[in-house]
């Protein structure tokens, strides 16, 4: 993919996350490739639970996000809905600031499901949550 498409793809994915939860969590995209995108989230008080730590509440919309939107590299947005129909997440190691990086890779691309492996990484590589995504597509309602 050249850069020129990647930048495509990255403007379109900043252009849908406008007033959404995604730029309440201030998730940016930021790489996209063949059957993966990566999007990165900063980790302070927005994201918190009560002990200071990244809320699994807000890892999961951050692999929801980047999983769905990685739906719509291989969907028409003009026909086309992707809506998530189930997620799981394995959270393995706390983060208290900085940032975090999802990467959401493609495990099956049917005609009418998508399921996603989504890694969590801190800024050094350390698996923070895995997640796995189904996603659904849709003819877009109207």
């Amino acid at each position: 993919m050249d850069d020129i498409t990647k930048n495509k793809i990255l403007e379109s994915c900043a252009k849908y996350s406008k007033n959404t939860l995604m730029e309440t969590l201030s998730i940016e995209y930021i790489d996209v490739g063949d059957g993966f995108l990566k999007a990165k989230m900063p980790v302070n008080s927005k994201v918190h639970q009560p002990m200071g730590l990244l809320h699994g509440g807000a890892s999961v919309a951050l692999a929801e996000s980047v999983g769905s939107a990685a739906s719509m590299l291989f969907s028409n947005p003009e026909t086309d809905e992707i809506r998530g129909i189930e997620i799981s997440a394995n959270h393995l190691k706390s983060k208290r600031e900085g940032e975090v990086f999802a990467t959401a890779k493609i495990i099956h691309k049917g005609k009418t499901l998508h399921l996603w492996e989504i890694k969590i990484e801190d800024e050094e590589g350390n698996l923070i949550s895995l997640c796995k995504l189904t996603n659904i597509v849709m003819p877009k309602q109207k």
